[in-house]
């Protein structure tokens, strides 16, 4: 499989965050209306803008999701990853129960769900 690919409105915007949640790089635009951000072993996540662009909802059946990330973050560090993507403009969607769960929902700054998921 190759690159992942969000459709977004500003994918510049889109892309610098998830570099900072991945601690990834923002690669040179060689597109206005595509930019890539690159991590270690040649992956790629890719933000394509779509106008009209509609956010999903989570949970919605109506307005599905249709995919969602999986961070994983070493359980220690779960509430310092919370404070990074939420100082990054995320929302939180769905907490983890107070640690019943291993995960939590956010959303990104355009609505698309992903999850920070507690790995040991």
């Amino acid at each position: 499989m190759g690159v992942t690919v969000l459709d977004c409105p500003d994918p510049l915007r889109l892309a610098r965050f998830y570099a900072e949640v991945l601690g990834w790089k923002v690669l040179d635009r060689e597109e206005p209306d595509w930019v890539d951000v690159a991590g270690p072993d040649g992956r790629v996540l890719a933000f394509q803008e779509s106008p009209g662009y509609q956010p999903p909802q989570w949970p919605s059946l109506e307005h599905a999701q249709q995919l969602h990330l999986d961070f994983d973050v070493p359980t220690a560090r779960m509430d310092e990853a919370e404070e990074l993507v939420l100082g990054l403009g995320a929302t939180l969607a769905q907490g983890d129960d107070g640690g019943r769960r291993n995960f939590r929902v956010y959303l990104d700054p355009v609505g698309h769900p992903f999850c920070l998921c507690a790995k040991d």
